[in-house]
């Protein structure tokens, strides 16, 4: 069975547990650009507690934009700001020095469509967790569908829709508890290698 997901920055946990029960991931491209949702934000775990790293963007404002027409804004260095604080949260978790060299090069690269970063992303996490998916895009807009599972949904950044994942050790949960379902970044670098078995094993228990 094939599924529908728009491309996240740096996918939460939901997103990677509902792509590994499908067969083919159907990245959409074709849709209107929306704000505040998983496209331009993501979720780590920080000395504070949970702390949003969201990508700055150029909105257009007279006509809608297509996701993949959404250019990234050169006016921040956002991407020197997020790997500093990617940095200051996980420096000291089991995994970050392994898989720190594969994931620099995303924020030491400039980038200009905010959909293309985040295909890149994808394909990171994928490399670091030597997983295969089989991938393609949409080639038109279309509203539902019928043969496919849709998952779009998940681009939602205000809204949970499944019941907490299983728990596992986090690097400051002794003084915030655990925090579900943040990006899968929090997960690599505290579980690493076992991080696939993890996902593997995740159910997706609507709320």
């Amino acid at each position: 069975m094939n599924a529908v997901f728009h491309p996240t920055y740096f996918p939460n946990i939901a997103h990677f547990v509902a792509m590994l029960q499908t067969k083919h991931v159907v990245f959409e491209i074709h849709d209107n650009f929306l704000k505040q949702t998983y496209r331009t934000r993501t979720h780590i775990y920080a000395a504070n507690g949970k702390l949003l790293l969201n990508i700055p963007v150029i909105h257009s404002q007279k006509n809608r934009q297509q996701y993949k027409d959404v250019k990234v804004s050169k006016d921040y260095k956002w991407q020197d700001l997020h790997w500093k604080s990617l940095l200051s949260a996980y420096r000291t978790s089991p995994f970050f020095e392994y898989y720190e060299d594969e994931l620099y090069p995303v924020f030491n690269t400039k980038t200009e469509f905010i959909l293309d970063f985040n295909l890149k992303c994808f394909e990171v996490i994928c490399d670091c967790l030597q997983l295969e998916v089989n991938t393609r895009e949409t080639k038109h807009y279309q509203s539902s569908y019928e043969n496919n599972l849709d998952f779009r949904y998940l681009v939602n950044a205000k809204k949970e829709y499944f019941k907490p994942f299983d728990t596992y050790t986090q690097v400051f949960d002794d003084k915030h508890g655990f925090i579900n379902n943040l990006s899968v970044l929090d997960l690599l670098f505290n579980e690493g290698p076992n991080t696939l078995n993890y996902l593997e094993s995740q159910k997706l228990n609507p709320i």
